[in-house]
């Protein structure tokens, strides 16, 4: 199905109704930067959604399950402010992100329920709302302001993650498109992201849902830049419908395709996050293999990524691969060790448990470029699973020094 996929060109308004804008609202401390951004829809959309399991969320997560379920899980607007995350701000913050959504509907003429809040930045401060206010007032939509959006919402990011495609589904041509941010706090059991997804398919709205938490679980939640959950993580679908295709659902016409092309829209942008992990040269993809099960090939694959002593031999390009299987041994998977076979590119490090003799300066080679794949077989079943993450290197500690400053 994937390659049947037609790559077109804009951001979340490449699909039929949808409209966005940015301004500089004055939030960040640079007030020449675009920190607001408006997606707009022509028409109230079928909306699915995935959140943060922090038991600390942010304001605008707690706003957008309190919208989306009254509004009967449809949605017409996102509004999102970068600069500051809007969270643990108590009831004041909460009064904010819901004023948010009140002003964008009366700018907009929508119900409020029917827009979705989303804010990005530093934890612990209230937001300027004379600013957003002013913000919301003067931003202006328009059918190509996917791209300003997408430059709207970063944070540390170091450019714009975004994608859109083009596919037939039973006869009808449709899009779909996304655009994400993030590159520190990565850790997901959800994901640690803001991330917009538009389509101009007729979906259900129960199996769109369905399909999303299965795409995130193999996208969002298979990525680690530094073992830090956010408070704000939200994913987010709008369907406009305005293909006019029969709606979709589960085995009909089509039905496959979409789902298809929504894997392949949350992969793209879940490997975008990782590349672009604060400070960090090289992107890491851990294969693994022969898992027990399901849920042991997603542990062991996700241990290797979360291993700050494995992605510092990354950064210094350093084949210590008894860090690898350390990683293994504490994910919790189930295996043998005698089984365990460990692969750097091309170059065997591990069969059987034991070292194998190789080149070191073949293993370096395997190194040095932007991607680096590491392939586990665990030699315990048919299960397998892959997972991003990124090198560590002093780049991210000076971005984490200096966040509030």
């Amino acid at each position: 199905m994937v390659d049947e996929l037609r790559q077109v060109p804009g951001s979340v308004t490449a699909p039929r109704g949808f409209r966005a804008g940015s301004t500089a609202a004055g939030i960040k401390s640079d007030a020449t930067i675009k920190d607001l951004a408006v997606l707009l829809a022509d028409v109230p959309c079928v909306a699915a959604a995935t959140f943060t399991t922090s038991r600390t969320p942010a304001a605008p997560v707690l706003v957008c399950k309190e919208n989306l379920a009254t509004a009967g899980f449809r949605a017409q607007a996102v509004v999102v402010n970068s600069g500051n995350a809007n969270c643990s701000t108590g009831e004041p913050g909460l009064a904010d992100a819901r004023m948010m959504a009140q002003r964008v509907g009366e700018r907009f003429g929508i119900a409020p329920e029917l827009v979705q809040v989303s804010s990005t930045g530093i934890i612990g401060r209230r937001l300027p709302m004379d600013k957003v206010a002013a913000g919301i007032a003067q931003v202006e939509v328009a059918a190509d302001g996917g791209d300003a959006l997408s430059d709207a919402i970063l944070t540390t990011d170091t450019r714009a993650k975004k994608i859109a495609v083009e596919f037939m589904v039973d006869g009808t041509t449709v899009r779909l498109a996304g655009t994400t941010k993030g590159a520190g706090m990565i850790y997901p059991n959800m994901a640690t992201m803001l991330c917009y997804i538009t389509t101009d398919a007729a979906v259900e709205q129960r199996w769109l849902q369905s399909i999303l938490r299965a795409a995130v679980n193999d996208s969002f939640n298979m990525i680690c830049v530094d073992g830090d959950m956010s408070t704000n993580d939200t994913v987010l679908v709008m369907a406009s419908g305005l293909a006019a295709n029969a709606p979709l659902a589960g085995t009909t016409p089509g039905a496959a395709a979409f789902e298809a092309a929504l894997r392949h829209v949350t992969r793209y942008l879940a490997r975008e996050i990782a590349r672009d992990g604060e400070g960090m040269t090289k992107l890491m993809e851990v294969r693994v293999l022969h898992a027990a099960t399901d849920a042991d090939a997603r542990k062991a694959a996700r241990s290797v990524t979360l291993s700050p002593l494995w992605q510092c031999a990354l950064a210094g390009q350093d084949p210590n691969w008894g860090r690898i299987l350390a990683a293994l041994g504490a994910s919790g998977a189930d295996f043998a060790h005698e089984r365990v076979a460990i692969t750097l590119g091309q170059v065997p490090l591990v069969q059987d448990g034991l070292a194998v003799e190789f080149a070191r300066e073949h293993a370096v080679a395997q190194m040095t470029g932007d991607e680096v794949i590491i392939t586990v077989d665990l030699g315990a079943g048919e299960a397998a699973a892959t997972a991003w993450g990124c090198d560590l290197t002093h780049g991210y500690i000076d971005e984490n020094t200096l966040y509030t400053r």
